[in-house]
């Protein structure tokens, strides 16, 4: 058959090939042993050998900023020099040109490195003033800035601060910045009814800017709870209207006809009741506010203060603008007000207006009250209105400020 099974045994057996030698394989071995070998013997000489592996001052190289590693004594050198010559090229120590780095090479071996500010030359980069911030820490909304109050016999007022800024920025709502169409939206009563305020501090969204009118109760309570949900907020005035006194404003109005030192005591009355607002707001007033001698004193402290003045626009006489631009008083006027009838579709129809007011001018402001009708209407429109390209603004984005116009 041809097969060793078929051979007689020690018969046809094919001789085994001789074993092929391998240099190549041999070559690679015996070089293995010579860079294992001399591994082994630095390792040794580097072990016993006095000075060991430590590097000369002569090997040190320069970086900018940095120093000479001299035997533990650290030399400065001057920035931007390097001890083996000026290459062009960037070294890890330009990364910190804007500080002394000294390294030192300790007796073991180690390297210790430390950082010390330099002097500015003049070069480099520089720090941009931006002006002031506008807006708050949401962490910290509901805790007011104490640089930005001072104290009276009536309690706490607002104050610009020491570097300028006003409460009108500090307590501000953030807002993007952009020129598109931007709504402003005013409900105010708060602190009036304990479920009303709770309902719209629940319910509205946090864009809307909601008013504290004085007479309320528990307002410290509301305002806080407010700026937590992200709400920029004013305060409600009571100023005397027409038909006073049978409509009255409630108590600390400010009126006509009494003296200056009066309604100045009366507003600080008011400004004390909360803080972290932006600026009042007045509540009724029509009175008050055509009247240019009680109308005066009021605007001068508010600048002074800086806080915004918004009006409500219910009276075609006020002076507020006048008063206000003479003063570089932050101030705005409200272009509708959205529930003189409270029906949720009247009030709807309302906010469609204020969004054509806005979109021709570029903005608007639009103020209500905290009813139920109000705050549900409101909360339902802002939404569908940011889905078609409205932005809601803070009221404070929208005011006339002469520090930014």
């Amino acid at each position: 058959m041809g097969t060793d099974l078929n051979a007689p045994l020690g018969q046809n057996r094919r001789a085994k090939p001789a074993a092929k030698r391998y240099p190549r394989r041999l070559i690679g071995f015996s070089l293995f042993g010579l860079v294992a070998a001399s591994v082994v013997g630095l390792s040794l000489w580097g072990s016993l050998a006095p000075d060991g592996l430590k590097r000369t001052p002569s090997s040190t190289a320069l970086t900018a900023g940095s120093i000479k590693e001299t035997g533990g004594k650290p030399e400065k050198v001057a920035n931007g020099q390097s001890g083996a010559g000026d290459s062009g090229t960037m070294t890890p120590g330009t990364a910190y040109s804007g500080a002394n780095v000294e390294r030192t090479l300790t007796d073991d071996g180690s390297t210790v490195t430390t950082f010390s500010p330099r002097s500015r030359d003049g070069k480099g980069p520089a720090l941009i003033n931006v002006g002031p911030i506008r807006g708050q820490d949401p962490r910290m909304a509901a805790m007011p800035n104490d640089d930005l109050l001072e104290d009276s016999p009536t309690g706490r007022l607002p104050v610009t601060g020491p570097d300028g800024l006003r409460p009108m920025d500090q307590y501000a709502r953030p807002w993007s910045g952009a020129r598109g169409t931007r709504i402003a939206l005013v409900v105010g009563g708060l602190g009036l009814s304990q479920t009303g305020t709770q309902k719209a501090i629940r319910e509205l969204p946090p864009e809307v800017t909601l008013g504290f009118a004085t007479a309320g109760n528990s307002l410290q309570r509301w305002m806080q709870e407010a700026r937590r949900g992200g709400h920029e907020i004013l305060l409600q005035v009571p100023m005397e209207p027409f038909d006073y006194p049978a409509n009255d404003p409630g108590p600390n109005a400010l009126r006509i006809g009494v003296s200056e030192k009066k309604n100045l005591a009366e507003l600080h009355r008011n400004l004390a009741e909360i803080t972290n607002y932006t600026g009042i707001m007045n509540y009724l007033g029509g009175r008050f506010l055509s009247d240019a001698d009680a109308l005066e004193p009021v605007m001068r402290d508010l600048g002074k203060r800086g806080l915004l003045f918004l009006d409500d626009g219910t009276s075609a006489q006020s002076l507020s603008g006048k008063f206000a631009d003479a003063m570089d008083v932050p101030h705005g006027f409200a272009d509708l007000t959205l529930d003189t009838e409270l029906s949720r579709s009247t009030i709807l129809k309302k906010l469609d207006e204020l969004e054509r007011i806005a979109r021709r001018n570029g903005s608007a402001i639009g103020v209500a009250s905290a009813f139920d009708e109000s705050v549900g209407a409101i909360a339902s429109w802002v939404t569908e209105a940011q889905g078609r390209g409205i932005e809601i603004v803070g009221v404070s984005a929208l005011v006339k400020d002469p520090q930014r116009n």
